[in-house]
């Protein structure tokens, strides 16, 4: 990793014996860093910085660019960071970076009515007929963080996106997409030197700027929460969410292993609980969002309208378990191998390499991939028992349903999660 006189970090990671290379900008930027007013804009501005620049006048003209090259542009924003990447043949890499770097430094934000278009169809998805938020992924982080950014929708909605005007990219490209808040990586077949010396010829002219804060939340939650948001669907969505450790918190290697014990394949004891000894549902599955000062641990599932409670109270079980009785020795064995396997298999991956190092250096926690599967390897028994432990508290617990819970479902899922005691 190599800081530039501008303060732009940069990480370069060859990876002999592949042949496509990968350059990527993540900055610090998102739903988390805007207010009730701009929510939405993050993620606008990702559309609006492929759409032109002074020399390229649209979008097609810079897909058109790019694409003439061997590569292909892709962006996403979520909630604390934005990824822009270009993915590309080897012999390109110098023209790509230069073109790469022009449309994220120079953007023009042509043809923001028509985007504004897109952007609201994007909208709709989230939508049911009468325009009501039914997204279960959504509507769990509201319950989560009724007061806080981490709440906000990533997309914003129709009345923000058509609010937004050039004024307002211009000042929010200024205030984020600086070197400061930023990590440039490359990844894949790249001569380090090389990569190094067009990170300083193209990205060195990235305005300085500062590191953007963010506050931290601040949780009151005393006793469970749940939401049931009636939706007519075959089925009910629901989120089971536990309020968890941040990505910089010193129990964040338990947390890694503690989500290959509950969900890492079909055999682990989520998926083998849930599906295949009672057949309560076809597709159940964990995730983790870690943030830099808060994280989530997320149970979502797919059920029958009249299984809900009975799927939440299984999914509760297994974390109570855990709290009680900590994982068996095979299943932390288990955990490690498939840790360290799948860290390995980064190597043949310059995408998920670029993200690896970035995501850390941009929240300040760099680590390698050796060092990561060190840390987790040597996680306890006794420290796995801990967090959960820890975590399966009534004031952790924020459950979601969004579907048709009648013929009493609703009362027996809210006793199953008010009722909640570790």
């Amino acid at each position: 990793m190599t800081t530039l006189s501008n303060g732009l970090r940069v990480v370069v990671v060859p990876q002999s014996g592949l042949h496509r290379a990968h350059v990527a900008l993540y900055v610090r930027v998102g739903s988390r860093f805007e207010t009730r007013k701009t929510n939405g804009l993050s993620h606008f501005l990702e559309h609006m910085l492929y759409r032109g620049t002074p020399r390229l006048k649209n979008a097609h003209e810079v897909n058109l660019a790019v694409e003439n090259l061997g590569g292909y542009l892709y962006a996403a924003t979520q909630t604390d960071f934005g990824v822009f990447s270009v993915t590309l043949p080897p012999e390109s890499l110098a023209e790509v970076t230069a073109l790469f770097s022009e449309i994220l430094l120079y953007p023009t934000f042509s043809d923001i009515d028509i985007e504004k278009e897109i952007v609201c169809e994007e909208i709709l998805e989230d939508l049911d007929d009468d325009g009501r938020q039914v997204d279960a992924d959504n509507l769990s982080r509201r319950l989560i963080y009724p007061t806080h950014p981490l709440g906000f929708t990533i997309t914003g909605d129709e009345e923000r996106v058509r609010s937004f005007n050039h004024a307002m990219l211009s000042t929010h490209h200024a205030q984020h997409y600086t070197a400061s808040s930023s990590v440039l990586a490359f990844a894949g077949a790249v001569d380090p030197d090389e990569a190094m010396t067009l990170a300083e010829k193209h990205f060195g002219k990235l305005p300085c700027g500062h590191v953007l804060g963010a506050d931290a939340p601040v949780h009151t939650q005393d006793k469970p929460r749940i939401e049931i948001v009636e939706n007519v669907s075959s089925q009910t969505e629901l989120r089971v969410c536990f309020r968890a450790v941040s990505e910089r918190s010193d129990s964040r290697a338990a947390m890694d292993m503690l989500m290959r014990v509950i969900d890492d394949g079909m055999s682990t004891r989520l998926y083998h609980r849930i599906v295949d000894n009672k057949g309560l549902c076809y597709d159940v599955g964990a995730s983790f969002d870690g943030y830099e000062d808060d994280g989530v641990l997320d149970f979502a599932a797919g059920v029958r309208h009249e299984r809900s409670s009975v799927v939440t109270r299984e999914i509760l079980q297994i974390l109570v378990d855990i709290a009680q009785s900590g994982p068996t020795e095979s299943e932390l064995a288990k955990a490690r191998k498939r840790n360290a396997w799948e860290l390995r298999a980064m190597l043949d991956s310059p995408e998920d390499l670029a993200s690896f190092y970035a995501c850390s250096l941009l929240f300040d926690r760099f680590e390698t991939p050796e060092a990561r599967v060190a840390a987790n390897a040597a996680v306890t028994h006794q420290e796995l028992k801990s967090l959960a432990q820890m975590l399966a508290q009534p004031n952790r617990l924020n459950v979601l349903a969004v579907g048709l819970l009648d013929h009493g479902e609703d009362h027996r899922l809210e006793d199953v999660v008010m009722g909640f005691r570790s």
